[in-house]
C-alpha cells in the first residue's frame, strides 16, 4: 500500500516534524545516544550508514573544510552547510551555531528561525562572545540571549530543540559553580538541552547532571576529558557529541598518508584505506 503523500517511483523522506519528534525521543531513551558531527554531506552519509541516530554540525570541522579557523565563518556559510548536511540524510540534524552570529538577542532569535528554515531540528547557542579580550557574555546578557533563542524555537511550528552551552571551561573561567548557575538559568529560560564543554572530570559531569532536570549533552573530543559512554551514562549524561574530533581524525589520516608519499616515496597507505566501492556505497547514486 502506497501512503497517501507518496507517489509511485518517488522516494518518501521523513518530514522535519518527524525528524524533530525522533530527536526528542532520543533524549528520553533508556541510555545516552551519540550525536556524531560530520563536516560535509559525504561524511554525513557515512555516519548515517554506520547507524548514527542523529547528527550535529561542527563549527570547527566545517570551518576547516573552508580553510578557516573555528569562529571565522558567516551565518550564511553555516546555514548553507547545515542545509547540505540535513538534505544528505534522513536523520535529525542539529546545528552548532556558535553564539548565534551576533551579540543582540534579536540576532540570536533570527539565527534560530533561519536554522529551522534550513532543515535543522535543533541547534546550540553558546555564551562565548567570540572576542578574545572579553570571551564570555555577562550572566544577564547570556540568559537574555537564550530566552530569545527559546522564543524563536517555539515559533517554528514544530518541536525544535534548543541547546544552551556554557563555555566557561573553554575560555579561562573554569569555575564549576558558575557553570552550574548559568546552566540552571538557561534551563529556567526554557532551553531543552544543556551543555558545558570542557568539564575536567566525571565528578564535575555528575554535578552538572544532578543540578539540572533537562538532558545534558557531554562533548567528547578533548584528550584526557573524553570519558567512556558507560561512565557518562552513570553520571547522568543523556547525549554525547563528538565536536570536531571526527574532522581531526580524517585530517590526521590524510596527513599521515601524504607524509608517507612526500617523505618516503611509498604508498603503503592505499593497502589499508577503505576501497572506493565500499565508500561509494554510502553515497547517493
Amino acid at each position: 500500500m502506497i501512503p497517501e503523500s507518496a507517489t509511485p517511483g518517488v522516494e518518501t523522506r521523513p518530514s522535519q516534524t518527524d525528524k524533530a519528534e525522533r530527536f526528542r525521543a532520543l533524549h528520553e531513551g533508556a541510555a545516552p545516544f551519540v550525536i556524531a558531527n560530520p563536516f560535509d554531506a559525504g561524511s554525513a552519509r557515512v555516519l548515517a550508514g554506520l547507524g548514527c541516530p542523529a547528527l550535529a554540525t561542527s563549527s570547527s570541522g566545517f570551518a576547516g573544510t573552508m580553510g578557516r579557523r573555528d569562529g571565522n565563518v558567516t551565518r550564511q556559510d553555516a546555514l548553507r552547510h547545515a542545509q547540505a548536511v540535513a538534505d544528505a540524510v534522513d536523520l535529525p540534524v542539529s546545528g552548532d551555531l556558535e553564539n548565534g552570529f551576533g551579540h543582540e538577542p534579536s540576532v540570536v532569535a533570527e539565527t534560530v528561525r533561519l536554522a529551522a528554515e534550513h532543515g535543522l531540528v535543533g541547534c546550540s547557542i553558546e555564551d562565548s562572545t567570540g572576542e578574545s579580550g572579553d570571551p564570555i557574555y555577562d550572566f544577564d546578557s547570556a540568559v537574555a540571549r537564550i530566552s530569545a533563542a527559546v522564543a524563536a524555537a517555539r515559533s517554528t511550528g514544530f518541536d525544535f530543540a534548543l541547546t544552551a552551552r556554557s563555555e566557561l571551561f573553554l575560555h579561562g573561567s573554569p569555575d564549576l559553580d558558575s557553570v552550574i548557575a548559568r546552566l540552571k538559568a538557561y534551563e529556567g529560560a526554557g532551553a531543552d538541552v544543556l551543555m558545558a564543554p570542557g568539564l575536567p572530570d566525571l565528578d564535575a559531569v555528575s554535578a552538572v547532571c544532578a543540578a539540572v532536570s533537562k538532558p545534558v549533552n557531554f562533548m567528547a573530543g578533548i584528550p584526557g576529558r573524553s570519558f567512556p559512554l558507560t561512565d557518562l551514562a552513570a553520571a547522568g549524561v543523556r547525549r554525547v557529541s563528538l565536536a570536531g574530533s571526527l574532522y581531526r581524525a580524517a585530517m590526521d589520516g590524510m596527513i599521515a598518508a601524504a607524509s608517507e608519499v612526500l617523505q618516503d616515496g611509498t604508498f603503503s597507505y592505499v593497502d589499508s584505506v577503505i576501497p572506493t566501492r565500499e565508500l561509494s556505497a554510502f553515497m547517493k547514486p
